[in-house]
């Protein structure tokens, strides 16, 4: 937002350097923004610029559809646009972490991991024309035993392009080391022989380093890497630095490492890539957790500005940690828009920002007609799970509300439709309706379920459901039949369960309960919930 200070005529002496002139004048001060860049569940997020075109990914883990692509002019107000596969490769199962967008002579690059349907996790690449896709897989290019992750390609000291990798030890208690080994000339395929240029070895790097970016200024490379634990309420994730002459090495690791920690604004930082701005700077985007909210969000895309010391090494902040707020880095402020999101269905094809999970796709249909609604029916054999059909968005706070408008005339008998907190397939709770006029309040813990609590719903076609949380794991939940009065459905739930280790809370719509169940949504709204809410 922009600050307007007035500067009285009793200051202009002392501002003299700066405001010459401009007694008893107004002076506006540059654009701010607040930290998150990227509110959400953003982990390990790349960014390319483009132009004055910033495009980013980032970790889908077992979300589909897998790597979202989002775009922004300033830095600081990004748009989901797309993701780089509606369709999970057929080669893989899961874990679909650390995404690396790139662009090397006029073609776009997504280096990622996935689980083989075989066994390890591997490092893979997909293709496009351009920054937005459509991509198209290639498939993998190394599956070590212990498995392949966190690619980065960067071309050597005399042009060759290669790519570089960590070998993911720490998964069997073993170090964890960076390998490089030739690229083939389209980047799709490994040439020649591997050769190790880092490992972890210093105290606060612990059991890994992971997530390499490597640039070259200089005439040094600069690999910015990451160390310790990334995930969960343990975390002690850092970011280091190293660099060499020549890509194989040696290396030189920054004797002031981690560059960059936690502090009191934001947890566990890493993993991360560096872009440079129109004007010749540098920023880093990197995730990290806010203290508040936590696992329940998850991992958040947060941005600082590197600078560069006369010793030839980077600092981020300052060395002060993540920063709580800085300067836009291009002069336009943060909207602050990424905090909402409503979709009532009225276009053929969902908003940016829908998610499933990547291992049970629903069947859904988003129906025009007239009013705009959602049909979401679980696949084939899931029917039976109260969350056997899950469609799904991010939080971005801990404090939110959540509403939808479910019909109940299209239901079977026993099938549910509703709102829902969800982790994943085990860990979820939340309420549903039925067609028999009954709201039921459901909690499943590691995959067993229990039924909270059972009430009448309002005798209406279409019942108005709401979830209000509190510090990302507190939940009640509310019915209405006309959106404006009502109901409390049980009592407070308390979530601390939900988030998998790697991955916050998402509202979900969800319709189970029996073979061939259908469920129809009106649409879905989440905001941050105010203080009397």
């Amino acid at each position: 937002m922009k600050i307007i200070s007035t500067l009285f005529r009793a200051y202009a002496a002392a501002l003299l350097l700066f405001t010459v002139g401009a007694v008893g004048a107004s002076a506006q001060q540059r654009p701010a923004y607040t930290n998150p860049a990227a509110a959400g569940d953003y982990p390990d997020p790349s960014v390319i610029r483009v132009g004055r075109d910033y495009w980013a990914t980032a970790t889908s883990s077992e979300w589909a559809p897998e790597f979202p692509i989002l775009h922004s002019r300033d830095l600081v107000n990004w748009n989901i646009v797309g993701a780089v596969f509606q369709k999970r490769p057929a080669w893989s199962v899961g874990n679909y972490w650390a995404p690396e967008i790139a662009q090397d002579r006029g073609r776009y690059f997504v280096y990622y991991t996935a689980r083989r349907k075989d066994g390890p996790l591997c490092v893979a690449v997909a293709t496009a024309g351009k920054p937005s896709g459509p991509y198209t897989d290639r498939g993998p290019l190394v599956c070590q035993e212990v498995g392949s992750i966190d690619a980065f390609p960067i071309r050597d000291e005399t042009g060759r392009p290669f790519l570089v990798w960590k070998e993911d030890g720490n998964s069997v208690k073993k170090p964890t080391p960076l390998w490089a080994q030739r690229l083939s000339p389209d980047g799709t395929k490994l040439i020649g022989e591997r050769q190790e240029i880092l490992r972890n070895d210093a105290p606060w790097e612990a059991q890994l380093i992971e997530g390499p970016y490597i640039m070259r200024r200089d005439g040094w490379f600069y690999m910015f890497y990451s160390g310790n634990a990334c995930c969960g309420r343990e975390c002690n994730y850092a970011l280091g630095v190293a660099r060499a002459r020549k890509l194989l090495g040696p290396w030189e690791k920054n004797p002031a490492n981690p560059i960059l920690k936690g502090n009191d604004e934001w947890k566990c930082p890493g993993h991360g890539s560096i872009v440079r701005d129109t004007r010749g700077r540098d920023f880093l985007m990197y995730h990290a957790y806010h203290p508040k909210d936590f696992v329940y969000v998850g991992r958040q895309a947060v941005l600082d500005q590197v600078a560069w010391g006369a010793d030839g090494w980077p600092t981020v902040n300052d060395g002060k940690g993540p920063s709580g707020r800085a300067l836009a880095p291009l002069g336009v402020a943060e909207r602050n828009e990424e905090y909402q999101f409503f979709d009532d269905f009225n276009s053929p094809r969902l908003a940016p920002g829908w998610q499933w999970p990547q291992s049970n796709e629903p069947v859904w249909r988003v129906e025009t007609a007239g009013q705009g609604w959602l049909t979401l029916t679980p696949s084939s054999g899931q029917g039976g799970n109260v969350v056997g059909a899950v469609a799904a968005h991010f939080t971005t706070v801990g404090d939110y509300v959540a509403t939808t408008v479910v019909e109940t005339r299209a239901l079977k008998p026993g099938a549910l439709a509703g709102l829902s907190a969800f982790g994943d397939n085990d860990n979820a709770l939340g309420v549903g309706v039925g067609r028999d006029g009954r709201a039921v309040l459901w909690r499943r813990e590691k995959n067993e379920h229990r039924t909270m609590a059972t009430v009448d719903a309002p005798n209406t076609s279409s019942i108005h459901l709401r979830m209000t949380a509190r510090g990302g794991h507190r939940f009640q939940f509310a019915l209405s039949g006309d959106g404006k009065t009502w109901t409390d459905v049980g009592d407070e739930l308390r979530g601390e369960y939900l988030p998998p280790w790697d991955r916050g809370v998402r509202v979900a719509l969800t319709t189970g309960g029996t073979e061939g169940a259908t469920g129809r949504f009106a649409s879905l709204r989440i905001e941050p919930a105010s203080d009397n809410q």
